[in-house]
This record gives structure tokens, sequence and C-alpha cells, in this order.
């Protein structure tokens, strides 16, 4: 190798591609080209090489993969990695295209025949230290803890990880001189190697912190007592060649792949015609857009430098691709400065928009500053309400609130931003109403990538490749956190602004991917961005609950709950923590001899709900305990909680309902849930009796009926289905006449009910397994069952396979209104996680268009009352159900238009039906 000139104090970056492409197939969903092959693999690997150039400065670099075939190991060792399953096939399709863009990204990229990636990795390191060189090594390996020194570094950008040399202390227990004798003495599952039987991380560390090394392990090993000892003595003769299999060899012959790392791993640009072709051939949208930007500019600038004929010279420039926008930040402290911004927010086509508050519950929140950006690159802050004695000069809160009040609440003017439902709701403490709400990256993320994180810190990172810079940064975390008013004026404003920055720049690179979407822009357009503001109004008009019937539910749970533990402790013989696992356990399976229905994984007795369920069925204990837990879990939940829960100004109780959470596109409820109140229980009803509607009101409940199955109906196209639906028939009934083979007069109580299961079972892909345990039948019965449902509703068994084959090979399925839902796992994961993936197939769609159906309803309804400027008010949703305050007088019109509204949101092939009731309280309207 020829001699490297003066590298030191320069920086080597080594990534050990071959540790992330099982996690980039893993981690990223069944995303497919546009060709129906696989991606994910492809789009991981290419987003974890371009953060890591944005967040790692280095002047060489190099990405290493284990070349095919066998390596030196294999030799000493035929067992060494004899247990690896075969690479996929999704993902060995993707090895080429991840190669070629890797080397298009810039990468000096390795693979030495014979020798592991670790081996490369460990000789370029040692090479590099010898020169003076630092190194990074990015990985996701125990192994290659054992590389590190005072210059070379370990991150883990899966996990954020940094391992210098306390770090792989504090990590591992050992410094990483010793790591290969931990290793040898743990041994490696995953390339083979055995250790010592029985001796894990903890045993391995008090030998090495005890005897120094292996060596001073194996000359005492005769002190060592117990099994664990007796194992290590038997491991004797194998730990010298486990030790020599975990170590990395940092002295491989390199010759003909490096000639210099000088020479060879020299950083250079992005080839952005290459990765143009890359981008588009495999369907990234996003990333084939900053590229041809990036082109244009690049274009602009050479043809400008060197007149026209430096056309040619720009197609043939590959400079690194620097997407992100240069920073030009605003602070306004002044009229003027405010002035000259709002001139730019009131001619704008689009305004990001964001405010920093005192609170996350934006009922009691209160504005400590706004943010506004028209065009990436470029935002403003003004702070309105930052305190303490180094308070800056600010502009007056309510003097800058009243002359924007004009373009807040001015739907011409078009606003975007990051969860917009926070700052409308922050807005209206102020009597503000913002309208012109035109986009809100939170729900675009939502719409096209439901599965995934939706915070803007999670978007910035994934899609543009920026690390933001993060609450906690800049107000701590914790007990030391601080408010964000007393947070200082330069952090404060660096840290917001970005905010309305990012979020535009994010809504440039999400939105050009739905809009093409028919499918997708629907339900962005006409339900996500709707939904969203008649949400803001149900929270904003909470809902009124009789505390002090509440608290004597709770006086009488306290009660019960006594009298449970007294009945508990009898039969079990003795007191005892009716919390405890442990202490149920040994009550259960020791003093009492139950039997032992499943273990847990570290295999003792299970004693979670679903085992107390089964042993419930022939033994009192079990049943008193579930009884016990329940009655808890409401008097903490609901009965105590809710009291303390009612806003001291509206006297109502105002739960935040997460739009962007359930990836079917249901609705969630928080602060308080309402959404889990158990109903199956009387105590359970009782709760919703406490939520009662004002005096001259009642409480209306719509509840669209049988939903989910007449979806199925519709979806399926069965003609079974379809026909009873039509003829208005009991389905269950009908299901179960099909299956048992009798006229529907004939059908017992039993067979309805075992229809029912049926029914819903096999939307929730319930087998036959399942449904033998949900009925108490055995497998061979609950198997014909489900072989005569289907022989009877052979649609329904043509969607599902049907279903099942799409989703495999889309990696996601869709409701009838066009919503994708993503199934990562459908081809991927292990078998349970895989199965489960197949019967989310199934139901997905349904579940999906039912909470599709629900939310155009609500708008629907909204919409409505808008219009007759009535006093009713949406107040609750709970999944298929909608709950309204209505006056008195407006009781009968809202009773006949309320069915029609929710049944006219859409045409299916079978009849909606919307099931009405109303009553002083939530429980009487049922």
């Amino acid at each position: 190798m020829p001699e490297e000139r003066n590298l030191k104090g320069k920086t080597l970056l080594l990534v050990d591609g071959s540790s992330y492409l099982y996690r980039a197939y893993h981690a990223m969903p069944d995303l497919r080209g546009p060709d129906g092959g696989p991606t994910g693999a492809l789009y991981g690997i290419i987003n974890m090489l371009r953060r890591m150039r944005k967040e790692v400065t280095a002047e060489y670099s190099a990405c290493v993969f284990d070349a095919k075939g066998k390596t030196f190991r294999d030799d000493w060792y035929p067992e060494y990695k004899a247990n690896r399953p075969s690479m996929p096939e999704d993902l060995a399709r993707q090895i080429e295209p991840i190669h070629v863009a890797v080397r298009a990204l810039g990468w000096p990229l390795l693979m030495v025949d014979g020798v592991e990636a670790d081996d490369v990795i460990g000789t370029l390191a040692t090479q590099a230290e010898a020169h003076g060189m630092n190194v990074i090594v990015s990985t996701g390996d125990k192994d290659l803890a054992q590389l590190v020194s005072d210059h070379v570094t370990l991150i883990n950008t899966m996990t954020n990880e940094t391992l210098d040399r306390d770090a792989v202390i504090a990590k591992f227990g050992v410094p990483p001189e010793r790591i290969i004798d931990y290793l040898s003495l743990i041994g490696d599952t995953v390339d083979n190697v055995p250790g010592v039987d029985k001796c894990g991380p903890k045993t391995a560390v008090k030998w090495l912190t005890q005897y120094e090394t292996l060596e001073g392990i194996v000359a005492h090993s005769d002190e060592i007592k117990g099994a664990v000892g007796d194992n290590l003595r038997r491991a004797l003769d194998f730990l010298p060649m486990a030790q020599k299999l975990v170590t990395v060899e940092r002295a491989c012959n390199l010759d003909g792949h490096v000639e210099s790392i000088d020479a060879t791993l020299a950083t250079r640009p992005e080839a952005l015609g290459e990765l143009r072709d890359i981008f588009l051939r495999h369907g990234f949208k996003t990333w084939l857009r900053e590229v041809e930007t990036a082109q244009t500019q690049v274009q602009a600038r050479v043809g400008a430098e060197n007149g026209a004929a430096g056309v040619a010279e720009a197609a043939e420039a590959q400079p690194a691709l620097a997407l992100e926008a240069p920073r030009h930040y605003d602070t306004v402290q002044t009229w003027e400065q405010f002035d000259a911004w709002f001139a730019k927010i009131d001619a704008a086509a689009l305004t990001s928009f964001d405010t920093e508050t005192t609170s996350l519950d934006p009922m009691v929140a209160q504005i400590v500053g706004l943010s506004l950006s028209v065009e990436p690159g470029y935002a403003a802050y003004v702070p309105l309400a930052h305190r303490g004695p180094d308070a800056p000069e600010q502009l007056p809160r309510d003097a800058v609130l009243t002359k924007l009040k004009p373009w807040l609440e001015n739907a011409g003017k078009k606003k975007v931003g990051q969860h917009l439902k926070y700052d409308e709701q922050v807005l209206a403490n102020y009597g503000i109403e913002l309208n012109g709400i035109e986009h809100d990256t939170l729900l675009q993320s939502y719409v096209l990538e439901s599965h995934r994180s939706h915070d803007m810190d999670s978007l910035a990172l994934r899609h543009l490749g920026i690390k933001t810079i993060k609450y906690e940064d800049v107000a701590g975390k914790g007990a030391q956190q601080i408010g964000f008013d007393e947070v200082p004026l330069e952090k404060a404003a660096e840290y917001a602004a970005e905010d309305a920055d990012i979020t535009l720049q994010l809504h440039q690179a999400l939105y050009p991917q739905i809009e093409p979407e028919a499918g997708l822009l629907r339900v962005y357009r006409d339900i996500e961005i709707p939904t969203s503001r008649v949400l803001r109004r149900m929270e904003r008009n909470g809902v009124l609950i009789d505390t002090e019937r509440l608290r004597k539910q709770s006086s009488e749970i306290a009660t019960r709950l006594i009298e449970l533990e007294g009945e508990a402790y009898a039969l079990a013989g003795g007191e005892f923590n009716m919390g405890s696992p442990k202490q149920i356990g040994q009550i259960f399976f020791e003093r009492m001899q139950l039997p032992v229905v499943k273990k847990t994984p570290s295999g003792a007795p299970s004693t979670d709900e679903e085992v107390l369920q089964k042993l419930a069925e022939d033994y009192p204990l079990p049943k008193l305990l579930l009884e016990h837990r329940g009655l808890s879990k409401l008097k903490s939940t609901y009965t105590d909680k809710l009291p303390l829960m009612v806003n001291a100004q509206t006297g109502r109780v105002h739960t935040n309902y997460a739009q962007a959470v359930a990836v079917t596109g249901r609705l969630a409820s928080n602060d308080p849930n309402l959404q889990n109140i158990p109903v199956r229980t009387a105590e359970g009803r009782r709760i919703r009796e406490a939520f009662i509607a004002p005096p001259g009101c009642k409480l209306v409940s719509a509840d669209y009926s049988q939903i989910e199955l007449r979806i199925m109906a519709h979806i399926s196209g069965d003609e079974s289905l379809l026909r009873a639906f039509a003829n208005g028939e009991d389905i269950h009934r009908a299901t179960a006449a099909e299956v048992f083979s009798v006229t529907p007069l004939e059908v017992s109580s039993d067979q309805r009910r075992i229809a029912k299961v049926i029914n819903f079972g096999l939307i929730y892909g319930m087998s036959s397994f399942g449904l033998a345990s949900n009925l108490g039948i055995t497998r061979d019965a609950a198997k014909l069952y489900i072989d005569r449902y289907f022989a009877r509703y052979p649609g329904v068994a043509r969607y599902m396979d049907e279903t099942r084959a799409s989703a495999k090979e889309k990696g996601y399925v869709e409701t009838v209104f066009g919503r994708r839902l993503w199934l990562p796992e459908i081809n991927g994961g292990n078998g349970p996680r895989r199965q489960a993936a197949e019967r989310a197939a199934i139901n997905a769609p349904m579940q999906g268009t039912a909470a599709d159906l629900i939310k155009l309803s609500m708008i629907a309804v909204q919409n409505w009352l808008d219009e007759q400027k009535g006093g009713t008010r949406m107040i609750m949703q709970v999944h298929d159900e909608l709950i309204l305050e209505v006056p008195e007088e407006e009781l009968p019109l809202v009773r006949k238009r309320l069915p029609e509204l929710m049944c006219g949101v859409a045409a299916l092939k079978v009849p909606l039906v919307a099931e009405v009731g109303a009553g002083a309280s939530w429980e009487e309207a049922h």
C-alpha cells in the first residue's frame, strides 16, 4: 500500500453496511417500486447514508459489505454461522440496487472476498488510527466495540447511540480491550459461536472483574462453584477457538481494494444524474424532485458563471447534494419588523404558522410567541410573553393579536401548520377563529404513512434528512424543564422559527406525494382536514359531568373492593397482595394447585387477564380477582379522575381527539379517554350515567348499526350477504340459517349466538382455534362451522383470499374511500407477526372504511348544524357513535335528520342504518 500523506486529525467514517441491511429490511414497510419490486431496504439504506453525510463531517469514508462465500473463519470452524437462515428473497433482490445507490451517493464501497465486513473495518480503523486519524464506525454490531479507543468511536444510527470508551464500559460493564473475552464467554448465537453455557453478561462481567482476563478466568476455573462453574470447565477446550472467532482481524490484506486511505477513500460528491435515474426507477418521488431541483440550480449557477457554453458543463457537474436551504431567521421585536413580515404573509400564497405556548393543554395554554415562514429557509419568530429577569424587549401580545386577527380569520389567506388543531384551539382562547387552514403536515404524513410516527422531528429526519432542534434542547427535560416563556430569546427564536420553516419544507415534500393519488387526495382534502375542524369544536364544547354522582359511585366501588378483598383472602387461606403476579402465582399453582394455562417468557406460570378469564370458568378466586381488577381500574381511571379533570372556567370535561394515531383511521381520545369506558358491566354503564345534559337539553346518541358487517357485504359483493341486508333481515339469524341449513324461523338462540361469533370473528381473521376457544367447542366443530360459512358465502372467502394476495403484493390495503392502511410485516417479521398482519389485512379495510364513514358523518352533521344556527352541539365521538347535546325544542328535528345525514354520506351496495336514542344522560340515550 502506498505511503499516506499527512492524515493527522482528519476523520474516516466507516459504515458497516452488512449490519444495516437486515435492520433496514425489517424496519421499513414493504415498499414497492413502479415495477412491483421490493424497495424498503433500499430506501432505508439510502436514507441512513444521506443522514450520515449531514450529521458527520468526514474527509474519508467507506461503506463496507460482506462478500458472498466463505471466509477464513469457516476454515477454522465449519459450524460458523451455520444456523443463519438464508437471506429473504425480497432482500436479496435489493442487494445490487443498494450497491449501485451507495456508489451514486458518493460512498466508496468495499467488499473483499474471503474477509468479513467487520475485519475490513477493523483493518482500516487500525491503519487510520496509526496515521493519527479519528475514526467513526457506524454499526449495530456489538462485536465492533472491541475497536473503540481514544480515536475510534462507534455510532448506531438506528438507536442514536454513541460508544466511546466510557460508554462501552457503561453498556457492557467491561472496557473495549476486554470485549473479546466478554464475547468469548457469553457466545454469539447470531454467528453460532457457543460460549459458556448459562454464562450471561452479568456472569461474564463478574468473572472479568474478579480475574481481569479470559486467561485469568481459565487459570482459576477450578475455583468457580456451582453449575455455571461446571459449564465453564466443560467449555475450556473450546474457549480459545471462541476467542479466535470473535476477534476482529486488524491486519487483513486489502490489496486490490484499497490503494491507500488518501487515494481510495476520499469522500466524493453525489452523482446527481445517477441518483435521478435510481430515484425514478424505484419510485422515490420526493427524492426525485429534490435531485431535479438541485440539478436545475447547478445548471443555472454554471450557466450564469460560464454563459450558454456552460450548459454542457452544468450537465456534468456533480456537487454534493446540499438540499437543506440556508437559514435566515428573524426575531421580530419592533413594529417596523412586524409590518415588514405582515406584508410578506399578507401577500403570500401560503404561510406556515405556529404558536409557542405555556401548556400542552390547549384549553389553558397561553401564547408565548408566534412563528411564520413563507419561503424555505426564511422564517420569523415574534416573541410576545417571555418573562424573567432577562426578559427581552417584546411587542405587546394583545396589540399583535389584534393586528393579526383579520389575517388569521381570513379564509382567503391560506395557512399550513403541523397539527393546526392545537393552534386553532389556543387562538380560540383569545377570541380568534382561525380560518384558511389549507394544509396540515401532521395529516399529510398520516394519510401517506399511517403506520409511522408523525411528529415534526421524525418527519424532518425521514423526509428532509434534517435533524431539528428538540424542545428538550431549549427547555431541558424532567424536573429541570423550564417553561417556553423562560427560554432565552436567542434559543427560543431559533427553535420556533425552525418549526415554521421545517413545516413549510415538509409540506413541499409531502403534499406532492398525495396530490397525484386520487384516493389519498380525497381522504386528505375531504375527510381529514375538515374532520380536524370539527374535532376542534367538539373538544371546545366539552361534556357536562355529574361529579357528585361519580364521587358516590367511587365510594360504592371502594366498599365493594374491600368486600372482594375479604372474600379473596378467605378463598386463598390468608391475606396477599392482589396486584402481585408473583403472590397470585404462588397461591394459584402452589397452594391451590390450579392448572397452568400458559407460561411467561421466563417459564413461570402466567396470571395475566387471559389466564384469569380461563380459570374463572371453573374456580371462584380468579373470578373475584377479575372483578377486583375491573373495579379498581374503573375507580382510578374514571370515578376518581374525571371530577378532577373538570375545567374550572367551563365546568366541563374537554377530551383531546388524536387524529393521527390509529393505523385504521379511527380517532383516539385522551386526557381523559372517553372511548374506553367499559359497557359490558353494570358498573361500567353507570359511569355513562354521569355524562349528563344541562337543564333544558337532552343527550342524543346516534350509532351505526352493524357497520363493519355491512361494509364486508359491500366490499366482498357476496350475493347472500347483500340480499340479507337489502331485505332488512337479522344478519346473525340469516347466517345461522345458512350455516345450520335451517329456515330463519327455525334458528335457535344458541345457533344465532354461534353465527354472531362467526360473523364478527371472521371479520377479525379468527381461526378455527380461536372460534373453538370462544365458543367452548372442539376445533373440528369450529372448522366445520367456518367451512359451511364460506360455502354459503363464497364472496367473503374470495374477498379474503384476494385481499391477502393484494396486501402481500402492495404492502397495504385500502378503504372504500382510498385510505391506505400499511402492513409492514405482511411479507416479513416472524410467523405470528406475519399472521397478525394477514388478519389485519382482512379487517383493516372494514374498520378503516367505518372510520371514514363516521368522520364523513361528523362533517355532514356539523355543516347541517351550522346551517340551522340552533343550539345543538356535537360533544363526543366514540368509534361508530356520535353524541350530541340538544335543546329540547330542537329534539324532534335532530332525531329525524341525524340518521338521514349519517346514512347519506356514502352510497354502498347495502343500506346504512343509524339508530338514535335520547335521554338525560349518555346511558339513558342508549
